[in-house]
């Protein structure tokens, strides 16, 4: 399959087969594209929790508007950003650059000094706002991953953030809950898995200069 083939087969899965399960070779793809996924200055500001304890779900499921995929896929994805971002966290960014590539500080401190100044410069809602926005970048990527992985999954929006940061004791992690995924594979009755894609035509959604 090409690319487009790929994408094409993906669909927002409404129904997963809760008998099948990902193989740990799929869960580690899954976690692996979560860490190379872009973030702005490479300062990753967001994690992703991997559930797969039944009851867990099962209790986050009526904080999720009662969308039974929460439970049934094989595992339930949650994608957090932290609760703010510290000029420890700049540090730790360049401190790695400083180790992995060798790179003097010399050349180093004045984008380490940059970038604390940007985040300074925010008020704590903005820097929030803005790892919020790294975290969709990531939710792209990784469903881009799983259709090309053939691993179903369903993007959502629809639970309450504050209940999931509760039962999943985020806080004490100084973590926010932004974005749910469930994957898996999906329910051979799924009837929205054989709807045609809705989507403009090209000329439509993309405009060259």
């Amino acid at each position: 399959m090409t690319t487009i083939d790929h994408l094409k087969w993906r669909y927002a899965t409404k129904k997963f087969d809760a008998s099948k399960l990902l193989s740990e070779e799929k869960v580690s793809i899954v976690k692996q594209a979560f860490n190379l996924t872009a973030t702005s200055f490479g300062l990753q500001t967001i994690s992703l929790l991997v559930i797969t304890d039944k009851v867990k779900r099962d209790l986050l499921v009526k904080h999720s508007y009662d969308q039974n995929q929460i439970v049934d896929a094989s595992h339930l994805l949650v994608i957090c950003v932290q609760d703010d971002i510290l000029d420890a966290d700049v540090d730790g960014l360049f401190d790695s650059v400083a180790d992995l590539r060798k790179t003097p500080e010399d050349i180093l401190e004045p984008y380490r000094k940059d970038l604390k100044t940007m985040m300074q410069n925010m008020s704590k809602t903005e820097r929030q706002e803005w790892s919020v926005k790294q975290a969709y970048i990531a939710l792209g990527n990784l469903m881009t991953v799983c259709a090309i992985e053939r691993i179903d999954a369903c993007p959502m929006e629809g639970f309450i953030s504050e209940e999931y940061d509760a039962l999943l004791n985020l806080k004490e992690r100084n973590l926010r809950s932004v974005l749910v995924l469930p994957i898996g594979y999906r329910a051979e009755d799924d009837k929205f898995a054989a709807f045609k894609k809705v989507r403009k035509t090209i000329d439509d959604a993309v405009i060259t200069l």
